[in-house]
């Protein structure tokens, strides 16, 4: 039996080790936030952006960040069918509804006419998945926005190194929201972040993030509003600042697997991996095929050829209105269908050329059966 690939894991070296080291020796008292508070300010350098507030899930960033711009019963949120449920579950917690609209065919991301289409007057914001570091197309997003008034929020969870026409992916909306859990390319182990531009929307998150404590508010343990408890540990952002110092090499080696997967497979008919456009440079955070559907091979079809080469295959997302908590949109034709034929690669940063090698291989004699 061939030794087995996993799909991804985090790369971790002695920095990362030595900044936790420090953190958990040294990291008390009125040290107790001096890694998170760095991580934010270089976070922040890194993307661009004006404020950040580190989290414990990018969900957890979400979720201030739609209370924040006043999400709340009686609403309405548009979002892609294509997503994992995290983009979801904050809408529902908040009391509005999730409006999920179908995604492009090549980029699997919100398709912007359809956006248009489920605008209502209860339509309170548009949340863009950058799904698998893929980009949706913000300008178009953006116009259609600011032409009826409601926010655009970016969940960039999977798009670290991803770039819009100049523009790091999450610091274009009204705020972004990333994830650093262990399978992402800059890791924390669990984590997220906040950012935004806005000065005004940045003092409401903050004031939610600290249990609803504003931080003018000279009362000792005195909430001025109710707020959540989603704050990153000095430990966890000990981890992340060792990431930001290696961040472009770890952007780097993600797509260096990416175009050695282009490379490998871009030849093959009928395959289609995550595409790049003009102007855009994707982080590449999972490369993942999707067959054309005359090939007739079906997701439980690669999962089992590459289970049966030692390959963790890890599925394409389901449309989220497929879950039983939700009403089925069928109506969604590309959201339904992309996911019945398409597979994520193995991606981790440590992946050698020969276990690509072994990959590309499972699809290949897929598509020759």
């Amino acid at each position: 039996m061939n030794a087995r690939i996993l799909y991804t894991k985090p790369s971790i070296t002695a920095l990362e080790v030595e900044y936790a080291t420090d953190a958990a020796a040294n990291g008390w008292g009125d040290r107790c936030y001096d890694y998170i508070n760095r991580f934010e300010a270089e976070f922040k350098g890194h993307l661009g952006v004006g404020y950040a507030i580190a989290t414990s899930s990018c969900t957890g960033a979400l979720h201030m960040g739609m209370a924040a711009l006043g999400v709340g019963p009686g609403d309405e949120v548009i979002l892609a069918d294509t997503n994992w449920i995290a983009t979801a579950s904050p809408i529902v917690h908040l009391g509005a509804t999730p409006v999920f609209v179908d995604i492009l065919p090549d980029t699997w991301c919100l398709d912007p006419a359809q956006v248009e289409k489920a605008i209502t007057p209860r339509t309170k914001a548009i949340v863009a998945v950058h799904l698998y570091g893929n980009l949706c197309d913000m300008d178009r997003l953006l116009a259609i926005g600011a032409r009826h008034g409601i926010p655009v929020i970016e969940d960039a969870a999977e798009a670290i190194g991803s770039v819009f026409h100049g523009k790091r992916a999450g610091s274009m909306g009204a705020f972004g929201a990333f994830s650093f859990h262990g399978t992402k390319t800059l890791t924390t182990g669990e984590g997220g972040i906040f950012v935004t531009n806005d000065a005004a929307l940045f003092e409401k998150v903050l004031t939610l993030s600290n249990h609803g404590r504003a931080r003018g508010q000279t009362k000792q343990f005195w909430p001025d509003v109710l707020g959540f408890k989603y704050k990153m540990s000095n430990i966890q952002a000990a981890i992340g600042c060792a990431q930001l110092v290696r961040v472009d090499e770890l952007i780097a080696v993600k797509r260096k697997i990416y175009r050695q997967y282009c490379e490998r497979l871009g030849g093959l008919q009928g395959v289609r991996l995550n595409p790049e456009f003009p102007g855009v440079t994707i982080g590449a955070w999972m490369p993942t095929v999707v067959l054309d559907q005359d090939k007739g091979i079906s997701r439980e079809q690669l999962q089992a050829a590459f289970q049966a080469d030692n390959i963790d295959a890890r599925v394409f997302f389901h449309p989220l209105s497929s879950l039983p908590m939700f009403t089925p949109c069928s109506t969604n034709r590309t959201a339904w269908d992309i996911p019945t034929r398409a597979i994520n690669l193995p991606s981790f940063h440590d992946i050698s050329p020969a276990e690509i090698d072994r990959v590309a291989t499972v699809i290949e004699r897929c598509c020759r059966a």
